[in-house]
């Protein structure tokens, strides 16, 4: 047995070990604040909350000569440096100090007393206490000591962007902030390569060799959001791009979703733009984008020579109606094959996926067809494009018309959406115009009687051979019109049947205007849900077909799944995956079962059809409306994530940006939900569907039901002149007691009081109160009044929606006060809506409600 001696020669040691590592760590501090009493030493390192990011003292080749203060990666072996202070000004002495003086100013000192660097807030000192703080997002932030942000390193970025870094673009219209590469691989002074804005225009950025141009970025195409998901690493990463205009200043700025692996933008000194990850399994940087390369370099293709970089190596090529002019230096660029005569005989050529020339004129406050004719009576004008930049945050001119004069230099060809109208020298041969002519008609008149005896011998076959017909028909066209094939999963009557135990009343989980629902055990092995349609549906044959296409084509994970479909003499049915927590409304609007939806998963659920929209409308293939919102087609899975359903009265879109609008005599949908410019008039596009987003998430916030049927009071000509007499517990009271008022106008009514007045709590579902977020909440109101306002042109597109959801740090613009459609002596019933006809301005429409 070991002695007392021997145990207080043990204690006393292990006394020593605390003592000595005590004094070690007080040597070298690694907390994430500066403060005027402690300032920075080459010995110190700050690191930021979460062990991502460290500042400190740092020598890129590692030997005291030049000392440097920097940001880098904090847990990453190999050191890389993503902002520099004194880039241009390196300690040279053996001892420094970075601190903070009376005057709340940040100081770089060396050992002899002489001002290395300084940075100050916009409002000069601001006093004693102040102090310096590195973010987790790798910002270094000089505060004041109530809070106030005085200086960020955000704003002052060296040759890296990070995420979430917000990077000033222009200023009252003249380039701002430029990035400046590093001079050589280990010298972080300033280098030749910049990256900026054009100064003649603020619609291009361009990296800059010195004062010479050496890459172009595509032209601003006005879609203030970019991006998706994408897989880096393995690990499927959401990453957004956006620009942000303001009334005299425009930012730069990409997101990633959490837990993606490290991404960074680096002008290197080489003069690449490279978009750069982290791979932990090769403990490198891997490039995802980089730009330029071979033929990218500016101009290098000479005049009308573009870059086609859809070809495996990119290679310098000639417009169409063009020539190379010299065979052996293709600098030198290309020459007309016709002259220009600058009469009927000149015609433009449409030449698609373009990076558009240089040098141009933007004309404002032009439609695509007076752009186009701008140009066409314009005998210098060799060439125009155009593209809408109508989005959330644009209030004023919404075209942007470019047109060209003189020579196109700077082209490139890859997978843009731009057209480029190129004019040239003499039209198609007027021969084979003039065959075309005859042919066609002919072609159309056989086409016709080859239709009508189509159409005379499917009548005569009966049922079962029009549904084979319908089967086939199914398989081989998609709704854009092209003859695919596409693999549909037909499932047989009989499986079915045995899944759901022959339509049992056990099994029947849901009932609507189109049928019944029912769950089902599909092989014994698969839970599915069954929707049967009834045969007075009102979804007929082309909205089952309608809904079996677009589904099977539509692939997201916001999307209900389908699993197959099935026509079985006078039976429709569709197979979807089964969702165990049925609808949003089931969970939404029922006293006992609202409190399971508490705030953090109702901004989930906000986010989830957000991102499901968006793909409809700007990610997946074909461009989709879905004209039927509501809660009660919002599906939750077991993970209590959202799937939108109910695709039979969805359009489709193939064509371009301006036919993404149209008009229709069968008003279909949801009273409440539809926006007026669809209930009133019949015209409905992508951002039809933003208004009904804009309802629901009124609907989610509030946990009031929108679309009951709405009674007006008699004695008053509108809702807004009854609420104006009114608070609103006097009118909430009146509704609750008389069920008088549409919930969508009281809501909507309510949300925009409470956004002026501040007052959040006082819509929000009280069985949330408790755990949610008031400045999360007051957000989703804000971002839902965006989407109600009347004028669509004045509602964000569906990806911007989805981009201010997800960055709460981003400005929103002011949304206009909603007004309201309601008619006086109009109630849509529920059982007579069906089929009753409107007479609104002399315009008949049918109103249907019952999905």
């Amino acid at each position: 047995m070991m002695n007392k001696k021997g145990l207080m020669d043990i204690d006393m040691v292990y006394i020593a070990a605390f003592i000595i590592l005590t004094f070690l760590s007080s040597l070298c501090r690694s907390d994430n604040q500066l403060t005027q009493t402690k300032p920075l030493l080459p010995k110190d390192t700050l690191i930021s909350e979460g062990g991502d990011f460290a500042l400190g003292f740092f020598s890129p080749t590692n030997s005291s000569k030049k000392l440097y203060i920097g940001i880098w990666y904090h847990h990453i072996a190999e050191r890389t440096v993503v902002w520099v202070a004194n880039r241009d000004n390196p300690i040279k002495t053996p001892s420094a100090k970075l601190a903070i003086t009376g005057n709340s100013e940040l100081v770089l000192s060396d050992s002899q007393g002489h001002t290395l660097w300084t940075a100050t807030g916009n409002t000069g000192g601001g006093g004693a206490g102040a102090s310096a703080v590195l973010l987790s997002s790798g910002n270094f932030v000089l505060r004041s000591p109530n809070g106030t942000e005085l200086w960020q390193s955000f704003d002052h970025p060296t040759d890296n962007v990070l995420p979430n870094m917000s990077v000033l673009l222009s200023y009252k219209a003249q380039p701002a902030t430029h990035l400046f590469a590093w001079k050589g691989l280990n010298d972080p002074s300033t280098g030749d390569f910049s990256l900026g804005m054009d100064p003649t225009s603020n619609l291009q950025v361009f990296i800059w060799n010195g004062a010479l141009p050496y890459f172009r970025f595509h032209v601003v195409n006005g879609n203030p959001v970019s991006g998706g998901m994408q897989q880096i690493n393995g690990v499927d990463v959401i990453m957004y791009e956006t620009t942000i205009n303001t009334a005299d200043k425009s930012y730069y700025m990409y997101t990633v979703s959490p837990g993606s692996p490290y991404i960074r933008i680096l002008l290197d000194y080489t003069g690449k733009g490279r978009l750069l990850t982290w791979n932990s399994t090769t403990s490198s940087w891997a490039v995802i984008i980089e730009d330029p390369n071979s033929c990218d370099l500016y101009a290098s293709c000479g005049p009308f020579g573009y870059c086609d970089r859809t070809e495996e190596i990119p290679t310098c090529r000639c417009l169409d109606g063009f020539e190379l002019l010299d065979s052996l230096n293709f600098s030198r660029g290309c020459q007309r094959r016709e002259a220009l005569e600058c009469g009927k005989e000149d015609y433009f050529m449409a030449m698609p996926n373009m990076k558009l020339p240089d040098k141009f004129l933007h004309i404002r406050n032009r439609s695509f067809q007076q752009c186009a004719a701008e140009c066409t009576r314009n005998c210098s004008c060799v060439a125009y494009a155009y593209a809408n930049l109508t989005n959330g945050e644009t209030m004023g001119d919404t075209s942007r018309c470019l047109v060209w004069a003189g020579d196109l230099i700077d082209m490139g060809k890859q997978i843009f959406e731009e057209v480029l109208y190129i004019r040239l020298g003499k039209s198609p041969d007027q021969n084979t115009i003039n065959l075309l002519i005859i042919l066609l008609p002919i072609i159309a008149c056989v086409l016709l009687l080859a239709l009508g005896a189509l159409v005379w011998a499917w009548k005569r076959t009966g049922k079962r051979q029009k549904k084979r017909r319908m089967l086939e028909y199914l398989s081989s066209m998609d709704e854009s019109g092209d003859k695919n094939i596409i693999e549909f999963p037909f499932i047989s009557f009989e499986n079915i049947a045995i899944a759901t135990d022959n339509f049992s009343d056990c099994n029947m989980i849901g009932r609507g205007g189109f049928g019944k629902v029912y769950k089902g055990m599909l092989e014994g092995t698969k839970e599915v849900a069954v929707k049967r349609l009834s045969k007075g549906s009102g979804q007929g044959t082309e909205e089952f077909k309608n809904e079996v296409v677009l589904i099977a084509k539509l692939q997201h994970k916001n999307l209900v799944k389908l699993l197959g479909c099935c026509i079985h003499e006078d039976e429709k049915l569709l197979v979807y995956e089964y969702l165990p927590n049925k609808s949003l409304d089931y969970f939404l609007f029922d006293s006992a079962r609202k409190s399971l939806l508490q705030w953090p998963r109702r901004f989930k659920i906000i986010q989830g059809v957000a991102r499901g929209i968006m793909y409809l409308h700007h990610d997946s293939r074909l461009t989709v409306i879905h004209r039927d919102l509501k809660s009660s087609n919002i599906l939750l899975d077991k993970e209590m994530s959202p799937k939108i359903s109910d695709f039979g009265m969805a359009r489709i879109f193939c064509g371009d940006d301006d036919q993404l609008q149209a008009n229709t005599n069968r008003v279909v949908g949801t009273y409440g939900y539809m926006s007026p410019e669809y209930a009133m008039q019949g015209t409905f596009s992508v951002k039809s569907d933003t208004y009904s987003f804009g309802v629901l998430l009124l609907e989610i916030i509030s946990g009031l039901k929108i679309s009951s049927s709405a009674h007006l009071i008699m004695d008053f000509s509108n809702l807004i002149s009854y609420v104006s007499t009114r608070t609103w517990s006097e009118f909430r009271t009146i509704h609750r007691r008389q069920n008088m008022i549409s919930e969508c106008e009281t809501v909507m009514f309510q949300a925009w009081n409470i956004w002026k007045e501040g007052k959040i709590e006082d819509l929000v579902d009280s069985s949330v109160m408790e755990n949610c977020s008031l400045d999360e909440v007051s957000r989703c109101i804000h971002i839902s009044l965006l989407c109600v306002q009347d004028n669509p042109n004045c509602r964000p597109l569906m990806s911007v929606v989805v981009f201010m959801l997800e960055n709460k740090m981003t400005p929103l613009p002011t949304p206009k006060q909603p007004t309201y459609f309601a008619l006086r002596d109009y109630c849509p019933s529920r059982k007579t809506v069906d089929n009753k006809k409107l007479s609104i301005n002399d315009i008949s429409l049918t109103v249907l409600e019952g999905r």
